[in-house]
């Protein structure tokens, strides 16, 4: 896909296929009064009045492994669970999920390391039963209530659970010499240790506008200093632009998290490892529509996970004839 400018309007087109929304939302880049209330501590690689774009510092050094972590989930029907002896029926969801780990090496080819397929129904009713069909049974997870919300936490927390799994068990050979990069927050994963969640859109804008113009003014390869950001918990972030075409402020550009409770030396040596591998493996837009955020190893994992959980349309009929 071509990313396109028309200067004589002062217009640009986002990089991204529109079918994914935009790489950066509108409410984003919104005004100082709209933006987030997360506590900030800028100041914690730089002064925040001498925040610039940085490059990696001599001596650093980039993993000798990276293992990128992802998983996908799909909702394979809506479910009513009836307990006749209450008199009561529940809503619930019937869904299945998937997770994998990429191994990387440099100069080396991406290699899948670990993949696994889950199923489960979800409702908030005692009597939610384990649903079995001839292409794999449902077990029962009861959830907090029934609304939706709960329904989707319940299905996440149980496909971080198994992102957790598969990547603890991918890493136990590396000695230490790993870096983990989850696709998406770190939240429920900060305690891995030298672990990154990567998040490629951006929905909130964090930073005060002298320091989201350092951003903007990033070349690929560069990132921002280290800052440490407290929402409803905690981590330090940074951002980091890949190579691309670029025809908008924001084009290219990723967050990256790490844990609160990492030293600064820790921090920055994980941002500056960042910065030396990650651009070597930015997507390329003529084969991924949200490149170069979707980095070729999530782009390629996500396409066979999703293929991993199956045909739809066949495990619908299977959920509707296992319910008669």
């Amino acid at each position: 896909m071509t990313v396109t400018s028309l200067p004589t309007t002062g217009l640009s087109i986002d990089p991204w296929d529109p079918g994914y929304g935009a790489a950066v939302s509108a409410e984003a880049l919104s005004e100082i009064d709209a933006r987030s209330s997360a506590e900030l501590d800028l100041d914690r690689e730089s002064p925040a009045e001498q925040w610039r774009p940085l490059s990696p510092a001599d001596g650093a050094a980039a993993p000798e492994v990276l293992l990128v972590a992802d998983g996908v989930r799909r909702i394979d029907a809506r479910v009513w669970v009836h307990d006749h002896e209450a008199a009561m029926s529940a809503p619930g969801i019937a869904a299945s999920y998937a997770a994998g780990v990429v191994r990387c090496t440099p100069g080396g080819p991406a290699t899948l390391a670990a993949a696994d397929v889950r199923r489960a129904v979800f409702s908030p009713s005692p009597a939610t039963p384990t649903v079995h069909t001839p292409h794999g049974s449902y077990p029962a997870r009861v959830t907090a209530d029934a609304t939706m919300e709960q329904l989707s936490l319940a299905l996440q927390q149980q496909l971080t659970e198994l992102e957790i799994a598969l990547a603890t068990a991918c890493r136990a050979d590396h000695d230490g010499q790993d870096l983990l990069l989850v696709d998406g927050p770190l939240r429920g994963r900060s305690h891995l240790p030298r672990t990154i969640g990567y998040i490629k859109t951006h929905h909130t804008a964090y930073l005060p506008p002298p320091q989201a113009a350092v951003v903007t003014a990033l070349r690929p390869g560069q990132r921002t200093p280290v800052f440490l950001m407290g929402t409803s918990w905690r981590r330090h972030a940074w951002y980091l632009r890949l190579p691309g075409t670029h025809t908008t402020h924001w084009s290219g550009i990723a967050r990256c998290e790490a844990g609160a409770d990492l030293t600064i030396t820790e921090v920055t040596a994980l941002a500056d490892a960042t910065a030396l591998v990650l651009p070597t493996l930015a997507g390329v837009d003529y084969k991924d529509p949200r490149a170069p955020q979707n980095l070729v190893p999530i782009g390629g994992l996500e396409k066979h996970l999703r293929h991993r959980l199956g045909d739809p349309r066949l495990l619908y009929r299977a959920l509707r004839s296992a319910a008669t």
